[in-house]
């Protein structure tokens, strides 16, 4: 049985960056299964396929964030008891959290295959691109329980320190994905011709044979996260943990739940100004996908890091890696950046056919909102690093006056004077207000004092002044009643 790798050792930034590059390089694959896909769909397939898939992946980020929190609290306690070197606690957790996690995205997904058209149809999709939305996205839905289990595998495994196993599976289903794209888009071959809903397919397919290539995986390797059999009655839900993953999970879904909902109405509002307008922010959004790469990385890497070194009591490591976590995302997104705008008009053409009106368009939009995701990209390591105490309620009150009280109000006000200008600049205006929110925060905010379980469910945490040098503990050491009773 692999032993879990430790974060609470050894340099910060060197050790947090190496963790952080898998997932840097996983959401790179990702991105670049989505700029493939959107290459095909936007040079063959046309603009109004292109606004079907920006409309439908709107509504498919939307339901990843809203299980999003519930993964997210059970990377962190499984992240804290490995830090505390309680693997019991952290296969209790795993098990408890599987069960409720998966459960959910089922009922999500059932839930989301009969309200594709009307939700399409309220973020008001154009009539040309809504049978085409409607396709693609029902068959989405059907690869929802696959999406979210091979989600929370990953973020499971990164709580206790393997970032490596996930992406090679990752990368995998990218590999999968590209390839069985265009047989079902088009029809090559003895496959059927499947247009738009055929990436759709693919998604799912490749998926579903990822994810059973992984259990497979963990089941070889008897990982220490691996029920079997003899493991069932860890998938009984334990009311405590369940409990902390509702009144922790939460708070952080309704973040992502919050940002999509954004999204979402800000398509609304880009719809509003035409066909060329919703392809070219969904062309741009192609390009910002790799831009916040960087933030989601290193911001991943920062709560495993920070979760870790918070079981195991190590205040100064959870300061220091706050700080290196955001001096890599100035330095890895701004890298980024300055190629994108230099660049993009041969960039954005990938995703629109040639000479399309939309490309002007999508270049202007670009070289304003860009810049946002430096900011966003703060906001997200500092987030990241204050919720692995289990401080989750000021990142999300940030994060909704960033949104709803700045960036909205902003583009809803603003456009009848400025057009479309107004939402391309509430972007930026938006996310440095969080960003600047969320400094503060972590700077005289109590964070350190927050707890994920109940304090008479699990061992209080020392304050940094209070912390001692202990010495190393066992798994015998830390009994799991201690986070049972």
């Amino acid at each position: 049985m692999p032993a879990p790798a430790s974060l609470t050792e050894g340099p910060i930034g060197k050790r947090l960056l190496l963790f952080a590059l898998p997932i840097l390089a996983g959401n790179a694959a990702q991105s670049l299964n989505g700029s493939v896909n959107a290459i095909w769909v936007g040079r063959f397939l046309g603009e109004s396929a292109v606004a079907a898939v920006a409309n439908a992946n709107s509504i498919l980020f939307f339901l990843l964030g809203s299980v999003f929190g519930i993964g997210m609290a059970s990377t962190i306690l499984i992240g804290q008891s490995i830090g505390a070197r309680d693997l019991p606690a952290a296969r209790k957790v795993m098990g408890s959290s599987a069960t409720f996690f998966i459960g959910l995205s089922v009922v999500i997904a059932i839930a989301g295959w009969w309200l594709a058209h009307p939700l399409l149809a309220a973020m008001g999709t154009s009539l040309e691109a809504l049978p085409l939305a409607e396709a693609y996205l029902r068959v989405i839905f059907l690869a929802m329980p696959l999406l979210y289990a091979f989600a929370f595998l990953s973020a499971a495994l990164r709580g206790v320190g393997d970032a490596r196993t996930p992406f090679r599976f990752l990368l995998l289903s990218v590999v999968l994905d590209i390839a069985i794209n265009p047989l079902l888009l088009f029809g090559l071959g003895p496959f059927p011709e499947l247009g738009i809903a055929g990436a759709a397919w693919a998604t799912l397919i490749a998926q579903g044979l990822s994810l059973a290539a992984l259990l497979v995986h963990l089941r070889r390797q008897r990982h220490i996260l691996w029920l079997g059999r003899k493991d069932v009655a860890l998938l009984l839900p334990d009311p405590i943990i369940v409990r902390t993953l509702i009144v922790k999970g939460v708070p952080m879904g309704l973040q992502m739940v919050l940002i999509s909902l954004a999204m979402i109405a800000m398509i609304a509002m880009i719809n509003g100004f035409g066909t060329d307008t919703s392809a070219a922010y969904g062309a741009a959004m192609q390009l910002w996908a790799y831009v916040q790469m960087p933030a989601m990385a290193i911001g991943a890497a920062c709560s495993s890091m920070a979760a870790q070194n918070v079981g195991a009591q190590r205040w100064d490591r959870v300061t220091a890696t706050a700080r290196s976590g955001v001096l890599f995302n100035f330095l890895l997104t701004g890298a980024l950046i300055a190629p994108l705008i230099l660049f993009d008009r041969w960039t954005l053409a990938l995703f629109l056919p040639p000479d399309s009106a939309a490309l002007e368009i999508a270049r202007h939009l670009n070289h304003i909102a860009i810049w946002s995701f430096l900011f966003f990209g703060v906001t997200f390591v500092v987030s990241g690093v204050v919720r692995a105490t289990g401080a989750v309620i000021p990142p999300l009150l940030i994060l909704a006056l960033a949104l709803w009280g700045i960036r909205i109000p902003f583009a809803h006000w603003l456009a009848p004077s400025w057009g479309a200008n107004a939402l391309w600049w509430s972007f930026p205006v938006s996310a440095a207000c969080a960003m600047t929110l969320s400094l503060a925060y972590y700077r005289w905010g109590g964070w350190k004092r927050a707890h994920m379980l109940p304090t008479h469910a699990a061992p209080a945490v020392a304050t940094p002044a209070e912390i001692p040098s202990p010495p190393p503990a066992t798994v015998a050491d830390i009994p799991l009643a201690d986070v049972r009773d």
